[in-house]
């Protein structure tokens, strides 16, 4: 079965994500991309059929993307294949320039290098809702009722026009950063950049425009990612926590295997968490920006964006998990920021899609205007927010008990251990509020037979028994 998640259909190379299957759901996004044209009342109604084809640096990514294309050209759209990996903000914001009426992104994100993805955005470059992947996989499924097949070119070998994303994006990206402000300050940055496709990215305009001293971790192609999880959180993070720790760097940049997720690393070397990012971003965009509007988060992301809101006089939204939520709201509403536990994070004026890139620009223009390191400014929001600590713990559930405890989570606990529950919020999950700001929220895992808990505490001592007692109700 081809099923979209949070962020598109993913698979094992190989035994789920095949040749044949990625010409399948290429087939059903066809079907309902061209019902849509014929739609009058449809936003992509009229417009030349184009859909932005691109991939990261995994492997078979062009060949997949060309399979997809083939595709695409025999239903009379057109495609349009990025010349080389192209991160997923990028293709998001290609889509929007070129107005195109979609965009199909292979690509696994920070995903093991076994795994592939196929990534469908709407013609505004966001991640395509479950009101537009839901038709799609009802397509997918009468293709295979009906036994549908294709009769391909040799893997590879079919050929489409291609175009140069770049100098678009890069626009894209002066209007949104203040390179000057960079200049000023002439910093040193690390660049982690995973062996992914964020290379020729980042690191030059920080270099070029920002005219920044960098040094580049894992700048060349590797379809394997080193053996290790494209990932940009502590453990992906730790080659640039040396070299930073060691003065040689003010601020360590990363981005994961197609850039859509970014991990910074403090002037101390210390790996700072997507919450602590989060805050950061709004409170600069607010207070050093003056932008206005409201900042969204996920039901699992930290308070603490609350706490920052609350002292700039900004509304908070919550929204499920999955960035094609935040992207949604942002697309109806004056957004300043919005972001994600997990690593996403796109601002006002942007793709409503997630961008590493951005994110990381925005670290270094904060450091930059204000001449303080990122855990220094912390610091000081914290003295009037209170600290916080986050913690995300993935418990393994067996499939034959999954269901009992997910009905006794959905209806409701009294406490968490010594903790009363004061609120019950199932937006996504189910989310239990506590006292003095403190909560948790236990999300089932839609691929794994896990269980993912999330906790916020206000104290180091606090999330030890809450960590503790979170284990034990799922053991019960």
């Amino acid at each position: 079965m081809i099923k979209f998640g949070t962020s598109g259909w993913r698979g094992l190379i190989a035994r789920d994500f095949t040749f044949d299957n990625v010409r399948l759901a290429t087939q059903g996004i066809a079907d309902c991309l061209k019902s849509e044209i014929r739609n009058p009342k449809s936003e992509i109604a009229g417009r030349k059929p184009v859909v932005i084809i691109g991939h990261d640096t995994r492997f078979l990514g062009r060949e997949f993307s060309l399979a997809a294309a083939e595709v695409l050209a025999s239903n009379d759209l057109v495609p349009l294949l990025c010349e080389r990996d192209a991160p997923t903000p990028v293709i998001a914001h290609t889509i929007r320039a070129r107005r195109a009426i979609g965009g199909i992104n292979m690509t696994a994100s920070h995903n093991p290098a076994e795994w592939q993805g196929l990534k469908f955005s709407t013609y505004n470059g966001a991640p395509a809702t479950p009101e537009v992947t839901k038709p799609i996989e009802a397509r997918i499924q009468k293709l295979i009722d009906s036994k549908w097949s294709f009769k391909a070119a040799v893997i590879g070998t079919f050929q489409c026009k291609t175009i140069n994303p770049q100098p678009d994006y890069f626009k894209q990206i002066k209007r949104l950063i203040d390179f000057k402000a960079i200049q000023k300050a002439k910093l040193k940055v690390a660049v982690e950049l995973m062996y992914g496709t964020g290379r020729g990215y980042l690191d030059c305009l920080l270099r070029d425009e920002g005219g920044a001293k960098v040094t580049t971790f894992h700048a060349d192609l590797d379809p394997l990612f080193g053996g290790h999880h494209p990932e940009p959180n502590a453990e992906g993070m730790s080659e640039v926590s040396v070299f930073v720790r060691s003065g040689k760097a003010q601020i360590g940049l990363g981005l994961d295997g197609d850039a859509d997720r970014f991990g910074i690393v403090d002037k101390d070397g210390t790996w700072l968490t997507p919450n602590q990012i989060l805050a950061l971003a709004l409170y600069h965009l607010k207070k050093n920006r003056k932008w206005s509007g409201a900042v969204v988060r996920t039901v699992p992301t930290s308070h603490q964006v609350d706490e920052v809101a609350k002292l700039l006089g900004v509304k908070v939204h919550e929204t499920p998990v999955g960035f094609k939520y935040i992207g949604a709201l942002m697309e109806t509403e004056p957004v300043i920021v919005g972001g994600e536990e997990s690593g996403g994070l796109s601002v006002k004026g942007h793709v409503p899609e997630k961008d590493g890139i951005l994110a990381c620009l925005l670290m270094a223009e904060l450091v930059a205007t204000e001449r303080k390191s990122l855990g220094q400014i912390l610091r000081l929001l914290e003295a009037e927010t209170g600290e916080f600590h986050t913690d995300r713990i993935n418990v393994s559930i067996p499939p034959e008990k999954k269901d009992a405890l997910l009905k006794k989570l959905a209806a409701g606990l009294d406490s968490i251990g010594s903790f009363k529950v004061e609120k019950f919020i199932t937006t996504d999950g189910f989310k239990f509020l506590l006292p003095d700001g403190e909560w948790v929220a236990f999300r089932a895992s839609g691929t794994e037979p896990l269980i993912r808990c999330y906790i916020e505490a206000k104290s180091a001592r606090n999330m030890r028994k809450l960590q503790a007692d979170c284990r034990k109700v799922l053991a019960a």
